[in-house]
């Protein structure tokens, strides 16, 4: 995107934002928190495998999103859009499918909390890749706050280091999975505040969650994962994975990205690791206790996510879009 796209974009942008009343937009937002919250505890309630989980979640979100996408002939907006588009859109879809393997993955190798925690590292990684993708360097300030929440990020992991290391290694990689889960779905949310400019939310969500859920039966074709049969138990979470988590949770933070800059959707993440790690103690099935150290660790993250927030007009670091 040249210069004057990019402006064009964001005083479009901007234009949105003072249009639509903020309200709705975060009376939105606040209920993508309540949907993505629920999301850990879930997956964790479930015995399928990881890619099969996630296959089964965005097959039933695709059903959920086709209703609407029929009723507003939304999918005729696809014709409008150039071959640029359609690759940022099934790229976007790639990424939210690795996001969602990694994740699911982490979440069975490493605590509720911990795997939270570590995948919400995302508003740090949207600073630092912000640089080279959208031409706008973090501050001093932030970089301090980026610094902070990879100290708070090395607390929270650090018992999963020393012990017995059987243990102590499947949890190691349960931690980088989820960062990997974190740098899958920061580069998913940048790519849709660009899309977002221009496609309606329907299409847009049709054609990022049919590009992931090609993406993730060709995982679990290599893999070999059996996506059938599966429980009623199994099939229950499916569907409360596709209400909650991605019918509230991530399309709701998709319709807000029209109206608001990436970094200030992406801020909804923040309150994942308290909703989700509330849940976690709490459903029966799982009553997992976070330990005292995985807590102030955690809060050193958000501590430096609130530093490392870009200030100012348009939202976009210092000195605004």
């Amino acid at each position: 995107m040249d210069g004057k796209s990019g402006n064009h974009v964001s005083a479009r942008s901007s234009t949105l934002t003072a249009q639509h009343s903020s309200f709705p937009v975060y009376a939105v937002l606040g209920l993508s928190l309540l949907g993505i919250s629920f999301a850990a505890p879930l997956v964790r309630l479930s015995a399928a495998h990881p890619v099969s989980i996630a296959a089964w979640r965005l097959a039933f979100s695709l059903l959920l999103v086709s209703v609407p996408l029929i009723a507003t002939r939304g999918w005729r907006q696809w014709r409008l859009l150039g071959a640029r588009e359609i690759a940022l859109a099934c790229g976007a879809g790639v990424l939210l499918a690795l996001h969602f393997w990694s994740w699911n993955t982490s979440v069975g190798m490493t605590s509720v909390a911990t795997a939270v925690v570590l995948v919400n590292l995302q508003p740090v990684i949207l600073g630092v890749f912000s640089a080279a993708w959208l031409k706008e360097a973090p501050s001093n300030r932030q970089w301090a706050g980026i610094g902070l929440a990879m100290i708070g990020a090395l607390v929270v992991v650090s018992p999963d280091f020393g012990g017995h290391m059987g243990l102590d290694n499947r949890a190691l990689i349960g931690d980088l999975l989820a960062f990997v889960g974190a740098v899958t779905a920061a580069f998913y949310y940048l790519s849709g505040r660009r899309l977002r400019q221009t496609i309606d939310l329907w299409p847009y969500v049709a054609l990022v969650y049919g590009a992931c859920l090609v993406t993730l039966l060709l995982i679990a074709g290599v893999l070999r994962v059996p996506l059938t049969p599966q429980p009623p138990r199994e099939i229950a979470i499916f569907v409360a994975l596709a209400i909650g988590p991605m019918m509230l949770g991530h399309t709701g933070m998709n319709w807000a990205l029209k109206y608001l800059p990436a970094y200030v959707v992406n801020l909804t993440t923040l309150g994942e690791p308290i909703g989700a790690t509330v849940l976690a103690a709490v459903l029966p099935g799982i009553r997992e206790v976070p330990p005292t150290i995985t807590v102030v660790g955690g809060l050193i993250v958000l501590s430096g996510i609130a530093v490392a927030l870009p200030r100012g007009r348009g939202g976009s670091g210092e000195t605004g879009t």
